[in-house]
């Protein structure tokens, strides 16, 4: 079949999230517009000025992890790990039938095993103390937690994947990139299934810092469930979280003739660099409309076809004002009709791992005919005008959904994902 006419949908998803303990939770925690975020209990977070995050109730042993793996892996790709299997059993591929040379990862992270390393420095230093570190008390599994790689081999061995096995690493956009790049692997006839997602547990002190240094992250520690504010006009950073989401993707006709649940077909993506400022974003929203454009093009869809937006919504204001003129420069009037949320007001800002998080939500969304909420949002920022569904989730029919990532660096991604009815290919 030519690459032309490879059609691509997810056949199987996999969530680890604050507030739940899977895919199942993690839904029911967004249509219900609760939210997960919390005071850190990881670490004493009296020193930093952010000391709230989205923190996951994440159990290795309970998720089938034997001792070994638990020693071996970092807590981030324990994440993936545990969502891949979950996504695999969903999607109802028994991947031992398959030539596992025609199976592929294409894992993302933005700070891969920065728990380990964090970790691991701490033991050998006397938690900072010793400026000369102790080799003697060096894990023998360092190289796995040093090198980002092992993160998609890990979940490639679980998945019997031999094809095509990649790490992105684009900071915030990782898990639109990740599957966006996933799914030219299977358009183009280099694997006929791909394990694609995102994973990040960055909820450590050295982390914490370094956004703190920049101011960031939010203040609004004394309300730890309420401090994750998109689009609000008395939001004042975003609130770091963890989490990971691992998909089953697979060429539209193979999954059809299995008689394969689709929860939704990918049908355009796209993402540009503004060249810009490390972490400073045009107010115009040149760069995202840009992305935008060019996914909606490569779906087949006009733009008033989009039923749901779902915006990278981190609770900044220089990002929120950045995604509002976006969203207006490439969607025109249908920009003022179609209704926008960010489901980071409830999970928090997981990094590299929320666009698989979000993609996730997009096509759960398709799958329920729900849009989630943007929870907290009580006080609507003027400069950001559009319909940003506060606080409850509206049930309405969801054929074709716009969804979006803003990093560090100047990365600017999107994705269209569609009800394989309604696709521009069909």
């Amino acid at each position: 079949m030519s690459g032309a006419t490879r059609r691509v949908v997810i056949t199987g998803i996999g969530v680890r999230a604050p507030g739940g303990s899977g895919t199942k939770e993690f839904w029911e925690l967004l249509s219900a517009g609760r939210t997960a975020t919390r005071g850190i209990t990881f670490f004493d977070p009296a020193p930093f000025r952010s000391r709230v995050a989205g923190e996951a109730d994440f159990d290795a042993a309970a998720e089938g992890l034997t001792p070994r793996q638990m020693r071996r892996m970092d807590r981030s790709t324990q994440f993936a790990v545990a969502c891949a299997r979950e996504a695999i059993a969903d999607s109802g591929l028994d991947t031992g039938l398959l030539d596992p040379a025609r199976i592929g990862v294409s894992l993302g992270s933005a700070v891969a095993a920065a728990t380990s390393l964090e970790n691991e420095y701490l033991v050998m230093s006397e938690s900072g103390r010793d400026w000369v570190v102790d080799p003697g008390y060096l894990s023998p599994h360092m190289f796995d937690y040093l090198s980002p790689g092992v993160m998609p081999a890990e979940v490639a061995w679980e998945a019997g994947a031999e094809g095509p096995v990649a790490l992105v690493s684009d900071g915030c956009t990782s898990g639109i990139d990740s599957v966006g790049i996933a799914v030219r692997q299977i358009r183009e006839g280099a694997a006929d299934v791909m394990i694609a997602g995102a994973t990040d547990t960055p909820i450590t002190p050295i982390v914490m810092a370094c956004f703190d240094v920049i101011k960031a992250t939010t203040r609004r520690n004394d309300e730890p469930a309420h401090a994750s504010r998109p689009f609000d006009g008395t939001r004042d950073g975003f609130v770091l979280a963890e989490g990971a989401a691992m998909f089953v993707l697979e060429e539209y006709g193979a999954a059809r003739a299995r008689g394969a649940r689709v929860y939704a077909e990918i049908g355009g993506y796209a993402t540009r660099l503004n060249a810009y400022h490390m972490t400073g974003l045009r107010k115009d929203g040149r760069e995202m409309a840009e992305a935008i454009r060019r996914a909606l093009d490569e779906s087949r869809l006009d733009r008033t076809a989009i039923d749901y937006v779902n915006a990278h919504g981190s609770g900044t204001r220089q990002n929120d004002r950045h995604e509002t003129a976006a969203f207006k420069r490439s969607l025109g009037e249908h920009a003022y009709a179609v209704p926008v949320s960010s489901i980071k007001s409830m999970v928090g800002h997981s990094l590299g791992a929320i666009g698989s998080i979000e993609i996730a939500a997009c096509a759960l969304a398709i799958e329920h005919g729900v849009v989630p909420p943007t929870a907290n949002l009580h006080t609507p920022d003027p400069e950001c005008d559009l319909d940003y569904v506060p606080l409850t989730a509206r049930d309405m029919k969801v054929d074709a959904v716009l969804t979006v990532g803003s990093g560090f660096g100047g990365f600017q991604s999107a994705m269209v994902l569609t009800a394989p009815e309604r696709s521009g290919h069909a």
